[in-house]
C-alpha cells in the first residue's frame, strides 16, 4: 500500500510529506498535561484531520492517504501488531503446503459484512482477482502476480478467472504460486487485499456509493465537504471498536495542525519537523510529542526505456557525479537518514553493505563522454520531477558542477498518475512498506514487468536475483540472494535509495491506541480514551 503508496506509497511527495499522509497512524498517548477538550472516560470519538482521499476503494488506491481510509472499512486475511508479528483478521489460520507453492487461509466461522451478509471465501477471492482486472487493474497489481495465472488474467492473455490460482472452498481460500512464496499471508495483510461485498465484485457498485457494506471495524456514516465520519461496525469479527465515531477532517480550513491541536479541535495530527523542533520544548505540547516509526524510502528513479537513461552509461554516470549522502544530509530537517540500500534498515534482506552508487565525478565524466555527452556537450533537455524532496536543488547542483549537465525541475499535478502513465526522464517517489519484507522493496519496485517499476527498467540477472531469494526458506541463501540484486542495482543504477525516515505528530493526552509498528497505516479499532 503500498501505498507513501499500497505498499503504500507517496506518489513521490517525498519522504516526510509522504509520511504526512499516514495520519491514521496513531501513537500511544503518554500521560501529560490536558489541553481544553481532552474530555475525560466517557469519550467515545475521535477527530483526526486526514485529507481527501482519492478512492476509498481498496483494490484501486495507490497512495497512503487513501489506502488509510480503506484499511478501516475494508479488511483483510492477516495483519501486523505493534512487533511486526504477522497476525490472523478475517482468516483464523493458514497452512503453507506444495513447498511453498500453496497457501491455504482458513476464514472464521460466522464472518459478515456491516449489512449481516455473510462474509464468504467467494468474496474474498472475487474482491483479490479485482486487483488483476485486466479493464481496471490495481496500480499494486503485482503484488497478486506470483499466483498462478494472475499475469496472463491481468495481460489478458486469458479471459477466464478461473485459470487463476485462487479458489474458494467452503470457509478456505486456496492460493496456488507459481513459486514458493512463503512470504504471501505477509503481503495480503496490505490494505490491497481488503475484502468488498458482492455489491461491488458482483454488481459492479462503486466502493465509494453510500451505504457499501463494511467488512472493517467502521463503516461511513456520513460525509461533508470537510469531513468523513465513520462509525463502528457492530458485526466486526473482533468486535465493536471501542472509539464508535471518528471524524476525518479533509481541511483544517487554512488553520496550521499545531494551531488546531491547541485549539482542541483534533485529537491526533501529524506535525512536520520544524514545528517538533520547538514542540519538544514546549511544557504543555511537549509531553504529547510523538515519534511516528516509519518503514519507508524515497529514492531517485531514471526512465530506462527511451534516450538518454537507455544508456547504462548515462545512469552511472548520474550516479557516480552526486554525493548523494552529502545532499541529503544537507536537506535534512533531522527527520531523515541518508539511505544506502534500497531496503530500509527495519526490514530483513537489505544486509549489511553501502549499496549506493560511488561518489567519483571523474569517472563519472567519463562514462558520459563516452556515451557521446562529453562535459555534457549534446545531453538532451531533460525534466526532473522531483516531488518536493529537499535534496532536488543539491542533485542539480552536483550534476551542474561534475556533468555540464543542467536539468528542469518541474512539479507534477498527479505525480503518481504521472510516473505510472507517461514518467518524466528523472523523478523521485517515496514508498512505504505494504508488508516488512525486502521484495517490497525490490522485485515490486524494480522486477520486469511489475506494475510499479516506473522507470521501466529489466536486468535478467535482478529478476533471477528475486526469483532465488523468493525460492528459499534458508534466511542465508535468501539474504545472499537479495544481496545480489542490490549489487545489480547499484551497478546498472535503474534508482538511487535517498533516505529513510520518521515523522512526528501530536497525540492527545489520554487517547489510547497502539504506537505505529512503521508500515503507516493503524488499526483504529485499536484506539480508546483513558
Amino acid at each position: 500500500m503500498a501505498a507513501l503508496s499500497p505498499g503504500r506509497r507517496s506518489g513521490g511527495l517525498g519522504l516526510r510529506l509522504a509520511a504526512g499522509l499516514a495520519v491514521l497512524a496513531l501513537a500511544a498517548a503518554a500521560s501529560g498535561p490536558v489541553l481544553p477538550a481532552t474530555a475525560g472516560a466517557s469519550r467515545t470519538d475521535v477527530t483526526i484531520p486526514a485529507g481527501e482521499p482519492t478512492t476509498l476503494d481498496p483494490a484501486l488506491q495507490s497512495d497512503i492517504g487513501s489506502a488509510a481510509y480503506s484499511a478501516q472499512l475494508f479488511e483483510s486475511l492477516t495483519t501486523f501488531d505493534l512487533g511486526l508479528v504477522l497476525r490472523p483478521a478475517l482468516a483464523r489460520s493458514w497452512d503453507i503446503a506444495d513447498d511453498g507453492r500453496r497457501i491455504v487461509f482458513h476464514l472464521r466461522s460466522g464472518l459478515t459484512f456491516s449489512d449481516g451478509a455473510a462474509l464468504t471465501a467467494e468474496d474474498v477471492v472475487r474482491s483479490w482477482l479485482r486487483i488483476i482486472d485486466p479493464k481496471r487493474p490495481s496500480q499494486l497489481a503485482s503484488l497478486l502476480l506470483d499466483v498462478k495465472g494472475a499475469a496472463d488474467y491481468l495481460g489478458g492473455r486469458t479471459s477466464d478467472p478461473g485459470s487463476v490460482g485462487l479458489r474458494a472452498d467452503n470457509l478456505d481460500v486456496i492460493v496456488d504460486l507459481e513459486r514458493p512464496g512463503a512470504d504471501f499471508p505477509a503481503i495480503v495483510s496490505s490494505p490491497t487485499f481488503g475484502v468488498v461485498p458482492a455489491q461491488v465484485w458482483r454488481d459492479g457498485s462503486s466502493v465509494d456509493a453510500a451505504g457499501v457494506p463494511s467488512s472493517g471495524a467502521y463503516g461511513i456514516e456520513a460525509t461533508t465537504g470537510t469531513e468523513f465520519t465513520l462509525k463502528a461496525n457492530p458485526r466486526y469479527w473482533a468486535g465493536p471498536a471501542a472509539v464508535t465515531t471518528v471524524h476525518l477532517l479533509t481541511t483544517l480550513a487554512g488553520r496550521s495542525p499545531v494551531a488546531a491541536f491547541e485549539a482542541g479541535d483534533v485529537d491526533y495530527t501529524q506535525i512536520g519537523a520544524t514545528d517538533a523542533s520547538w514542540i519538544r520544548f514546549d511544557s504543555t505540547l511537549g509531553p504529547q510529542l510523538r515519534v511516528v516509526p516509519s518503514m519507508s524510502l524515497t529514492f531517485i528513479g531514471f526512465t530506462a526505456d527511451r534516450p538518454p537513461f537507455d544508456d547504462v552509461r548515462v545512469r552511472q554516470a548520474f550516479g557516480a557525479a552526486v554525493d548523494w549522502t552529502r545532499v541529503t544530509e544537507l536537506a535534512s530537517l533531522g527527520d531523515s537518514v541518508p539511505a544506502d540500500s534500497m531496503v530500509p534498515p527495519e526490514i530483513p534482506g537489505g544486509g549489511d553493505r553501502n549499496w549506493l552508487p560511488a561518489h567519483d565525478p571523474e569517472m563519472a565524466r567519463q562514462l558520459l563522454a563516452a556515451a557521446g555527452y562529453p562535459g555534457g556537450v549534446g545531453f538532451p533537455d531533460v525534466t526532473f520531477a522531483a516531488g518536493g524532496i529537499g535534496p532536488a536543488e543539491g542533485i542539480v547542483a552536483d550534476l551542474r558542477r561534475e556533468l555540464g549537465i543542467s536539468l528542469r525541475l518541474e512539479e507534477l499535478d498527479d505525480h503518481f498518475g504521472r510516473l505510472h502513465d507517461d514518467p518524466p526522464a528523472m523523478w523521485s517517489l517515496g514508498w512505504v512498506a505494504d508488508y516488512p519484507g525486502a521484495n517490497d522493496f525490490l522485485g515490486v519496485l524494480l522486477g520486469t514487468g511489475s506494475t510499479n517499476n516506473y522507470g521501466r527498467w529489466s536486468s535478467p540477472a535482478f529478476d533471477q536475483a528475486i526469483a532465488d531469494a523468493l525460492g528459499t526458506r534458508d534466511a542465508a541463501a535468501s539474504l545472499a540472494a537479495y544481496e545480489r540484486a542490490l549489487g545489480v542495482v547499484r551497478d546498472d543504477v535503474p534508482v538511487v535509495p535517498l533516505a529513510y525516515g520518521d515523522g512526528w505528530a501530536l497525540s492527545r493526552d489520554g487517547l489510547l491506541g497502539a504506537d505505529q509498528n512503521g508500515l503507516g497505516i493503524m488499526r483504529l479499532a485499536g484506539l480508546a480514551w483513558r
